[in-house]
């Protein structure tokens, strides 16, 4: 059977981040009982490594949501990484590198062993056009004016960024989930002072889940998008905290360069019976 492992990401205390179900040597495992698999655990994200298939690649890495599967996402990338070399993986370069449906992703680890992925390009930007944003404000149950800017921050889930006045106009939402279709909105708001920079929340109904609960691939979008304009080039994101979590997402913006880390906590250890 194969090892399994639940990985807590983006807090550096245990059942406070988003945990990712991690399969090992997967390589055998066929589509569905991937996808029977991540509707079973019922987490945000289930992912799978196996064996590169081009080269420069360190492991290929396939994400399951409970409604399907993605070519990317954030939390997942940092756990099957930590996992990966918690199993005893090594990278042949300095970072590690994935192969995913989104091509390769780099990540690189700091002196205090936290890992960070570099935001991969982003698949759809630009403005949201007057029908879509009338569908957001709809779905977030918010009138027009209480958007202070909104953009296109896709890359592979199908995020639309929306940022409010403050950080307590995000906390304070509560959308109309079946009015969404098939919108995944990140919302984003600030904080006047402390050591946390924004507050933000993930919707993703479509996905099997209402709120995300931390989201690397939002925080990703939203870093190209403000990091070094509206908001510092570096930062700390929170997130989570209207579901009961402490999720810490450390942004940076290197040049055209985005960072997203957090830290990461093996939580479960074992096998799994999925017929191998």
């Amino acid at each position: 059977m194969p090892s399994f492992c639940q990985v807590d990401v983006f807090s550096s205390e245990p059942l406070l981040g988003n945990p990712v179900a991690v399969v090992h040597d997967a390589d055998g495992l066929d589509d569905e009982t991937m996808a029977r698999f991540a509707r079973w655990t019922n987490l945000s994200e289930t992912t799978f490594l196996l064996t590169p298939t081009v080269p420069g690649a360190d492991y290929r890495l396939r994400i399951w949501t409970p409604g399907g599967e993605l070519p990317f996402a954030g939390h997942p990338t940092l756990g099957s990484a930590h996992a990966w070399l918690e199993a005893g993986g090594v990278a042949a370069g300095a970072d590690v590198v994935q192969e995913c449906g989104a091509g390769l992703v780099r990540l690189a680890r700091d002196d205090a062993g936290r890992l960070s992925f570099q935001a991969p390009p982003l698949m759809r930007s630009g403005p949201v056009d007057a029908g879509d944003l009338r569908a957001i404000c709809r779905a977030l149950r918010i009138e027009e004016s209480a958007i202070v800017a909104s953009t296109w921050i896709d890359n592979g889930p199908g995020w639309v960024g929306v940022q409010l006045a403050d950080a307590a106009s995000v906390l304070s939402l509560t959308p109309d989930f079946a009015a969404f279709g098939d919108l995944k909105i990140g919302v984003v708001g600030a904080y006047d002072e402390g050591p946390l920079a924004i507050e933000v929340r993930a919707f993703c109904p479509g996905y099997g889940m209402a709120e995300d609960p931390v989201t690397g691939s939002l925080n990703a979008g939203i870093g190209q998008w403000l990091a070094g304009d509206r908001l510092p080039a570096s930062y700390v994101a929170s997130q989570g905290t209207a579901l009961g979590r402490a999720g810490r997402v450390h942004v940076r913006r290197d040049g055209d360069e985005v960072w997203v880390g957090g830290d990461t906590l093996t939580t479960i250890v074992g096998t799994v019976g999925l017929g191998l």
